[in-house]
């Protein structure tokens, strides 16, 4: 299944996208979940069942949300692929790199992405995003993708001077409206082997990231098995996997995203999640 959550003239609902048509599940099963997070705790429990007497809705005429716009937490994989980790000139770590983002940064697919103006250093990092749907604490490896309710795409937009004014990350990766996380989540079953697929990012049409996730430095697995071991993962979490090399800001010269640029983040079988980029109003 294919998972969203949206706006249907004014009004935010979730439900299983197909093909062309968004089925609005989240109206059918009302009585049961508040929102898609409460589905995907229940383990999407009835969900399939209830997608045939859903209404439809042509995709064009929907507004897209985060996938999960609030989720309780959103967990971010640093330095994972071993060609960003060379062109940081970062050493290499025996565990993962963390870092958090909040839930109101985010965005949906087709919205912009929103350049602050406190800066002119906005970076792409286009990602694989895994939903935790089984919560836990102590998950061990072996069972870590048995946690797992579905994978997204995800862009974790980046104003690189705030991240450099110190040696952590977490203010260049919360300004409003810079993460984008969309369209939908696919489950597992639907997705399949993740090693082989591929993460591409585009900006304007260039390919600026190409990678496989065979290429991560710490698997999806280890990454669940970290981060439980620190905190209880709970279901509608989000952990983002990490981006690859070919970031902006490692570029020479440097390449920003700008007003009226068009980034687009393909993971094969799992779509593009594409956003403008605008200025702060």
């Amino acid at each position: 299944m294919r998972l969203s959550t949206v706006r249907i003239a004014g009004r935010t609902t979730w439900g299983v996208v197909d093909q062309d048509s968004f089925h609005d599940v989240g109206t059918v099963l009302a009585d049961r979940y508040a929102d898609l997070k409460a589905a995907i705790a229940a383990g999407l429990a009835g969900v399939a069942e209830a997608t045939a007497s859903a209404n439809a809705t042509p995709l064009a005429d929907i507004e897209w949300l985060p996938v999960v716009p609030n989720p309780d937490k959103i967990l971010c994989v640093g330095l994972n692929y071993e060609m960003h980790r060379q062109e940081t000139g970062r050493s290499e770590v025996e565990n993962p790199t963390i870092f958090a983002r909040y839930s109101n940064s985010q965005i949906g697919h087709l919205a912009p992405i929103v350049r602050p103006k406190v800066s002119t250093d906005l970076d792409y990092e286009g990602e694989l995003a895994i939903i935790i749907g089984k919560p836990g604490r102590y998950i061990s490896r072996g069972d870590a993708l048995n946690h797992v309710a579905g994978y997204a795409i995800y862009n974790d937009g980046s104003i690189r001077d705030f991240q450099r004014h110190t040696h952590q990350f977490t203010p260049g990766k919360n300004f409003p409206d810079t993460g984008a996380f969309g369209p939908w989540m696919m489950t597992p079953d639907e997705l399949g082997p993740l090693p082989d697929l591929r993460i591409q990012t585009r900006l304007n049409g260039q390919v600026v990231q190409d990678a496989t996730f065979g290429q991560m430095i710490f698997d999806i697995a280890r990454q669940i098995e970290y981060c439980s071991s620190f905190t209880h993962l709970e279901a509608g979490d989000v952990i983002a996997s990490g981006t690859p090399g070919g970031v902006g800001a490692k570029r020479n010269p440097p390449l920003w995203m700008k007003p009226g640029d068009i980034v687009e983040v393909e993971i094969d079988k799992l779509g593009t999640l594409r956003n403008p980029i605008v200025d702060e109003a």
